[in-house]
């Protein structure tokens, strides 16, 4: 169970920084710039979506196997359509929100555009994930993937993993290659609205696709026995961890020259088309693959290693994941996630209400916010502190 708990507070920690980073003020503030992010080309959104995606593949792999595949199909569609009810429910909370609170459509204007009840065009591409408000754009990616998983959990349970694998390339290789934009531009024009906006999101899912599948593949796999993890992340192999380093490394001078606008024009021109984070370019995939794998190795084989370094390293990264706040996040990601989205929109408005704020404020507020973050884990497990049965995530 130590390696749920640990997954747990993987996903605890990517929702810490996920407000952290989604948090806007005027002016801006120092939090935002002192995270990982700055550092290498990795970012929380794609950790979550790792870990779903691997959670996924080894939960209903399980059920596919003891139950049948029409069981476990019938689960992930069922898990499909819960997280659609929240996608939508926070889409019309915050458009209700608008209808009370004074000038709140124009203080989120650029977040959710000339979007109102009275726009049955807006709604309808909300409603098919065309039209994506501003940090309500993981849930559809969710949704979508999940519409596949069934079969492609199916394969690599039939053995057929490598195809899956394959076909997940060459989908990323499509969204590199623009190819969505034959249907994406036409469709764009379809549904533009008043505010000259269609389609608005955050993520190419052909892009994207490759963490979530690459994550179930592992994860079905996993379920069936067929990773020697501990073969593979062994100590004796710390030529694996040593090649990740220099893969981060390499890239670590060139995110901080972007991250702070160093980078030389008659550079960035070439460099910036490999690193699309829509897309998920090539360097963010190849740069996620290279802290996945160290991170991976850390965790199983940094604390058998000969060197004393390496195993501090490990057990203060196990100690960090290990923190039972980011734990209880990490339980119930789902709504912690949606509730994320509540606060950031708050303090959105709450900013363009007010004067500037000092740097000393912003950060209160965001130390606030990341306590609050705990308000819907706490209430789903109210019957573990408050006596009673545990509650389930």
């Amino acid at each position: 169970m130590k390696r749920f708990d640990l997954i747990d507070g993987m996903r605890g920690y990517f929702l810490v920084f996920m407000l952290i980073n989604h948090l806007v003020f005027v002016g801006g503030y120092w939090l935002v710039e002192v995270n990982h992010r700055q550092f290498a080309f990795v970012e929380d959104a794609q950790g979550f979506v790792f870990l779903s995606g691997l959670l996924i593949g080894l939960v209903y792999a399980r059920k596919m196997m003891k139950y049948g595949y029409e069981t476990g199909r019938q689960a992930i569609w069922n898990r499909s359509m819960e997280l659609y009810k929240y996608a939508m429910g926070l889409v019309i909370a915050v458009l209700a929100v608008t209808l009370v609170l004074p000038h709140a459509s124009y203080v989120w204007f650029n977040w959710i555009g000339a979007t109102s009840f009275d726009d049955p065009l807006r709604l309808a591409a909300i409603a098919t994930f065309v039209f994506q408000p501003t940090f309500m754009d993981i849930l559809p990616q969710y949704i979508v993937y999940m519409l596949f998983a069934p079969l492609l959990i199916k394969l690599c349970l039939d053995g057929k993993w490598a195809y899956v694998m394959v076909g997940s390339l060459l989908v990323w290789m499509a969204g590199q290659l623009g190819l969505q934009k034959v249907i994406t531009t036409p469709l764009h024009e379809l549904v533009k609205g008043p505010d000259d906006q269609g389609i608005r999101v955050s993520f190419n899912m052909l892009g994207w696709q490759i963490v979530f599948f690459s994550a179930l593949v592992m994860g079905a796999m996993t379920a069936q026995n067929k990773i020697e993890w501990k073969k593979i992340f062994s100590p004796e192999n710390s030529w694996i961890p040593k090649v990740a380093l220099l893969v981060c490394l390499f890239f670590m001078p060139l995110r901080i020259a972007t991250a702070w606008g160093l980078m030389p024009d008659y550079v960035i021109g070439k460099f910036a088309a490999m690193e699309i984070r829509a897309d998920f370019g090539p360097v963010y995939l190849i740069n996620f693959i290279a802290v996945g794998v160290g991170l991976t190795w850390l965790l199983i084989a940094g604390p058998k290693h000969h060197s004393q370094i390496v195993r501090r390293i490990a057990n203060g990264v196990i100690w960090v994941l290990s923190l039972k706040f980011l734990q209880l996040l990490g339980r119930h990601s789902l709504q912690v996630y949606v509730w994320h989205v509540a606060i950031v929109y708050a303090v959105y408005y709450m900013d363009g209400r007010t004067a500037e704020l000092s740097q000393l404020e912003k950060t209160l507020i965001a130390i606030v916010g990341i306590a609050l973050l705990a308000l819907p884990a706490l209430w789903r497990e109210r019957d573990k502190w408050i006596g009673g049965t545990k509650a389930t995530a």
